[in-house]
């Protein structure tokens, strides 16, 4: 994993200026106290390098759902840890020696694009109802990995293939549409670029969660980035919580990705669809009502739906395709 130079510097640095950090702002009494950001980071950021879904996707749950914390410090912190974890893993997937860097230029144009999303996700949709955004994530997260788990999602291309206008517009859309989903949760914009990338464009999973892992790491910084200079709504502890989960995500999330290239993992995609079954129902059966219960259930239908419409049509291209190439085969004759 330490095999590229480059990594490994911005793995030191990055570690000694967390300690300078630590010194001025921390303290280890209060790592001791809120430990449990460190602990679930350390599965959060694994899953922000080994699927297309961020280190959110653990974080939001665990603190908005479980211990009760403020949707918007949820919201806040799995964009600050995402910053460091995704970008790590960014880092390191750029610096391996089998990468070619122009397979990711398309990212020039997805980043803008997705944080005018973003920004007006931040203006304009934070008054939605906190229950509702807790269920919209759940539902989310849940129909999301069941897909992935299930579906032939394995494309092809290794490049994002543009090839009319509409292709254009079907990108611009999802983009802003995962930049406002990540204004509500911190993280989900990885998630929605991901299944266009493998439904539309056709693009083998381990190339479209990595370009969905370089889109979130941006949009986690610029998020983040808005909120404590613009907004100026970060507060003191919410840095001292971040740097107790600083070290972890820094290593877990390029650990993920080292996993993904190495491992078939089947097992622990196996886990995360339990993980995120049991949050569903918690957040319905623990303090449920009848309002979490109907948005739970028309946001999993839903995306549901819309998950499996648009998997079943990048297989069914894949066929056509699969069947044209065979046709173009002549028989041999004896």
């Amino acid at each position: 994993m330490f095999k590229s130079k480059i990594f490994t510097a911005w793995y030191f640095s990055a570690l000694s200026i967390w300690a300078v950090l630590f010194a001025v702002f921390n303290s280890i009494p209060f790592f001791l106290e809120h430990w449990y950001y460190a602990a679930m980071m350390v599965g959060g950021a694994f899953v922000a390098g080994f699927t297309p879904e961020g280190g959110g996707a653990v974080a939001f749950p665990v603190l908005s759902v479980f211990l009760h914390v403020d949707r918007v410090l949820a919201r806040d912190f799995s964009m600050m840890i995402q910053s460091i974890g995704m970008t790590s893993a960014s880092i390191f997937i750029l610096t391996h020696k089998d990468t070619d860097p122009s397979d990711y230029k398309p990212l020039l144009v997805f980043v803008p694009v997705c944080a005018v999303g973003t920004l007006l996700g931040f203006l304009f949709l934070q008054k939605i109802p906190v229950y509702i955004i807790q269920a919209m994530f759940l539902s989310l997260s849940v129909t999301f990995v069941i897909a992935y788990y299930f579906s032939d999602h394995r494309g092809t291309e290794t490049r994002v293939k543009v090839k009319s206008n509409l292709d254009i517009a079907y990108l611009g859309v999802i983009l802003v549409i995962g930049g406002m989903v990540s204004s509500l949760f911190g993280t989900g914009g990885d998630v929605v670029l991901y299944l266009l990338l493998v439904s539309h464009f056709n693009m083998t999973a381990k190339k479209a969660t990595r370009i969905s892992i370089f889109l979130q790491a941006s949009i986690s910084i610029l998020g983040y980035s808005y909120r404590a200079f613009v907004d100026h709504g970060l507060t003191n502890y919410q840095i001292r919580t971040w740097l107790c989960a600083f070290p972890v995500v820094l290593f877990m999330a390029p650990f993920g990705v080292y996993v993904l290239a190495k491992l078939h993992v089947n097992w622990m995609l196996r886990f995360i669809i339990a993980l995120n079954i049991f949050q569903i129902v918690y957040f319905n059966v623990m303090g449920g009502s009848a309002p979490k219960l109907i948005a739970s259930c028309v946001c999993t239908t839903v995306l549901g739906i819309t998950f499996y419409f648009m998997l079943k049509h990048m297989v069914n291209r894949k066929r056509v395709l699969e069947g044209t190439q065979t046709d173009g085969i002549l028989p041999e004759t004896a």
